[in-house]
């Protein structure tokens, strides 16, 4: 069913808005240039209203034009409305929508979370876009098994179906796609590497699918992730829990979608946690053997290029290139409240490898040591935009700015 029929059906479902009961008007004036990226919105539902989820609908208001909204409701301790706010071909800043009670068609879930061959695939429709891998993935025949790794992203596809992942390189056999592994690491006084898998000090595991979610605005997986230190007279401990979510929005634009990562870290044990400086390490992408030096191309928030941007901080970092005959990227997003924000970047140099290959990471550990105490949370979240063709400076800082200063809702009851 296209998204066009159930609004049909959905419009039909509610007979008029007029005869539906309002329950609230919702404004969302956007203040900042949008540059034509939808906007995702989200506000308290049980600030608004207790009615149950199966009589609401919501509609967008534009003069006399009333038309039915795709949103999707996340339940847990409290209930949060979602939605997408479609930019493009508005002509005003201000959004205007009613939440009614009503009768009418729920919209279906059109981007879910498909769990096969030891992976969790999101999809819009039947188009993959990116697909965690929680089996243990081993490295070629013949390569050294400390290899092996759990716990990543790969592919990441663009909207085209263009992969942008690589894992497994020859140069760099520890490198899996899209990862959150910490180099350098004091942990019980031995010296932990969770990233260089190879030195047998530690590795990052799957330990378990918390939650995945399917819904017509977002779907969603949350998953725990052990770091696991290899002690030096044998045997293993947990050092740090990771509990990873990664939400991606419903494409409204087949040349773009969203993703979300949200990592929350604890200490496993009684011991501290102590990640030290180093000049790479967390959130890190080697991006698809197609690009080198001469066909690809990197731009900061503080406009440093590929020339200047390792050891810089940044809010946000456009990495893009050439794809066969296509060309995309993804721009890389640091939340305001991550620790050591604006965060330094790891950005191989032009010579790496002899082509140079790319490889991108917010390290907020290059410059700082940082400090993991038992009985706390530790949160970093990024967001990533995935496209096809360029991205400009200003399209970015449009993306940065919605999402390190999230659209205010303001709520009209009745």
């Amino acid at each position: 069913m296209t998204m066009k029929y159930w609004l049909i059906l959905l419009f039909a479902g509610i007979h008029t808005v007029g005869v539906a009961q309002k329950i609230a008007t919702l404004e969302v004036n956007l203040a900042q240039p949008a540059n034509g990226l939808s906007i995702p919105v989200t506000t308290s539902l049980d600030a608004i209203t207790f009615l149950p989820d199966s009589v609401l609908q919501l509609v967008e208001v534009q003069g006399s034009q009333r038309t039915p909204i795709a949103y999707q409701i996340e339940s847990g301790n409290a209930r949060f409305i979602h939605w997408i706010i479609e930019t493009a071909n508005a002509k005003s800043a201000k959004h205007t929508y009613e939440l009614v009670k009503g009768t009418g068609k729920k919209a279906p879930a059109s981007i879910n979370v498909k769990d096969e061959k030891g992976a969790l695939t999101i999809q819009a429709g039947t188009k993959n876009l990116l697909r965690y891998n929680y089996k243990t993935v081993y490295p070629p025949a013949g390569i050294d098994t400390a290899y092996k790794r759990s716990g990543f992203i790969h592919p990441l596809w663009t909207p085209h179906g263009q992969e942008l992942t690589r894992i497994q390189a020859p140069d760099h056999y520890h490198h899996y796609g899209i990862w959150n592994p910490w180099t350098h690491v004091l942990f019980e006084k031995d010296t932990v590497d969770f990233w260089n898998i190879r030195d047998r000090k530690g590795t990052v595991r799957f330990a378990n699918t918390v939650a995945t979610t399917s819904g017509p605005v977002f779907s969603e997986y949350e998953v725990l992730q052990k770091h696991v230190a290899f002690k030096k007279g044998g045997g293993e401990k947990v050092a740090l829990n990771e509990l990873q979510s990664v939400r991606v929005y419903q494409p409204t634009n087949q040349d773009y979608y969203i993703a979300d990562v949200t990592i929350n870290m604890n200490c496993a044990s009684p011991s501290p946690v102590l990640l030290l400086a180093y000049r790479y390490g967390g959130f890190g992408w080697r991006t698809t053997e197609k690009w080198n030096k001469d066909n690809s191309e990197v731009l900061t928030s503080e406009g440093k290029t590929r020339k200047e941007a390792d050891g810089s901080t940044a809010r946000w970092c456009i990495v893009q290139g050439q794809l066969d005959n296509d060309y995309g990227g993804l721009v890389m997003m640091s939340y305001p409240t991550n620790y050591n924000y604006p965060e330094p970047l790891r950005i191989w140099p032009e010579t790496m490898n002899g082509r140079g290959d790319m490889f991108a990471n917010f390290s907020p550990t290059k410059n700082k040591n940082w400090l993991l105490n038992p009985g706390q949370t530790y949160t970093l979240k990024y967001r990533l935009i995935v496209y096809n063709g360029h991205f400009t400076k200003e399209k970015a800082e449009s993306g940065w700015q919605y999402f390190g200063h999230a659209p205010k809702v303001t709520v009209k009851l009745k």
